[in-house]
C-alpha cells in the first residue's frame, strides 16, 4: 500500500486511468486535501490573523464586550486552521521505520484539539456574558455594528474556501464549521447592536452572545464525539461493522471469519485486519487483491491485512471475540 498512497499523492493526473471505484469513499479525500486546500488555509490564517487585530483594537475604543469576545472567537478559528493545516501537510509525510503509518493520524488529533479548543472558547464567552447581564454597560453601537459586517464577509470568505472538502475529511470540516460558526456570531452582533441602537436594551448584547454559544456548542459536539471514537480506534461512523462480516464471510472457501478490526489510520483512510479460516488452503493472491478491492469499493476501507488460517489445530490464540 506505500506504493499506493505514493503514487496518488504525486500522480494527480492518473485518477481517471484507475476508475472511480479505487476512490469511492473518503479515501480520495485525503490525498487531494493537503495541496488543494493549501491556498485556503494560507488565505484564511492571513485574513483572519488581520481581521482578529483590526476587532479587538475596535472593541476596545467602541466599549463593546460582544465584539472582544467575538475577536477572541475568531482568534480560536486561526489557531484551529494552524492547527488543521499543520495536520494536512504532516499527513502527507512518507511513511518511516518508526512511523509506520506515516504521520496520517496527526489529522484526527488536530480535530480532537480543534473541537476542545473551541468549547473552551465558547466557555469564556459564556462566562463573560452572564457576569454582563448584572450591568450591562452602554455601547458604541455604529462601530460594533460596521466591524461585525466585516467580520461575516471575512469569514464567509474563508468558509467558501472550504466548503467544497468538507464531506470527506473531518479536519477541512473542522475548518469550515469554525468558519460558519464566526459569520454567525458576528451576524448576531450585528443583529444585537442595531435593536439596542434602537430601543436601549444593553442586556441584548450578553443575551445573544449566549444563544450564539448554544449553537456553537451544537455544532462542535460532533467534532469532538468523531475525533475521540477514532483516537480510540473506534469503527468509522460510516462503516457497520456486521456487514464488513458478513461480505469476508460470503468469499468463496472460508468458513469463519475472527480478530476483525477496522479502525481509522487518518480523518479520511480507513484500515482493516482480520483472520479468514478457510480449510481448502491459501487460495493465492488474487484471492487476496479481490477481497481488498471489494472491501475498496463497498466501504471504503483502503487498507486491508487478511490472515487465511487453515481448518483444524492448534487453534487461533485471537479467535475468541473478547480476545483483542
Amino acid at each position: 500500500m506505500a506504493h499506493d498512497h505514493a503514487h496518488h499523492d504525486h500522480g494527480g493526473h492518473s485518477h481517471g486511468h484507475h476508475g472511480h471505484s479505487h476512490h469511492g469513499h473518503g479515501h480520495h479525500g485525503h490525498v487531494h486535501a493537503p495541496a488543494e486546500f493549501g491556498r485556503a488555509f494560507a488565505i484564511g490564517i492571513a485574513l483572519n490573523t488581520g481581521f482578529v487585530l483590526i476587532e479587538a483594537l475596535f472593541g476596545i475604543l467602541s466599549g463593546s464586550m460582544a465584539l472582544l469576545a467575538d475577536a477572541g472567537h475568531n482568534l480560536s478559528d486561526v489557531l484551529g486552521l494552524v492547527v488543521a493545516w499543520a495536520a494536512a501537510v504532516l499527513g502527507r509525510r512518507a511513511p518511516s521505520p518508526r512511523f509506520t503509518y506515516g504521520l496520517r493520524g496527526s489529522s484526527i488529533l488536530a480535530a480532537l484539539f480543534n473541537a476542545v479548543f473551541l468549547l473552551v472558547a465558547v466557555g469564556a464567552i459564556t462566562w463573560e456574558a452572564i457576569l454582563r447581564f448584572a450591568d450591562p454597560p452602554p455601547v458604541a453601537e455604529t462601530t460594533v455594528i460596521v466591524v461585525a459586517l466585516v467580520g461575516i464577509a471575512v469569514n464567509g470568505l474563508t468558509a467558501w474556501l472550504f466548503a467544497s472538502g468538507r464531506k470527506d475529511d473531518l479536519n477541512i470540516r473542522g475548518a469550515y464549521l469554525h468558519m460558519v460558526a464566526d459569520a454567525a456570531v458576528s451576524a448576531g452582533v450585528v443583529v444585537a447592536a442595531i435593536v439596542i441602537m434602537l430601543t436601549g436594551w444593553n442586556w441584548l448584547d450578553p443575551l445573544v452572545s449566549l444563544v450564539i454559544v448554544a449553537v456553537i456548542v451544537a455544532g462542535t459536539w460532533g467534532l469532538l464525539r468523531d475525533s475521540v471514537t477514532m483516537s480510540l480506534a473506534a469503527v468509522p461512523p460510516g462503516i457497520d461493522p456486521a456487514a464488513v462480516r458478513r461480505c469476508l464471510a460470503e468469499r468463496p472457501g472460508v468458513v469463519e471469519v475472527h480478530d476483525l478490526h477496522v479502525w481509522s489510520m487518518s480523518t479520511t483512510e480507513t484500515a482493516l485486519t482480520a483472520h479468514l479460516v478457510m480449510p481448502s488452503g491459501h487460495p493465492g493472491n488474487a484471492f487476496l487483491a479481490e477481497c481488498g478491492q471489494v472491501l475498496r469499493e463497498r466501504f471504503g476501507i483502503a487498507h486491508a491485512t487478511l490472515q487465511v488460517e487453515l481448518a483444524g489445530g492448534p487453534a487461533c490464540t485471537l479467535a475468541p471475540d473478547h480476545v483483542v
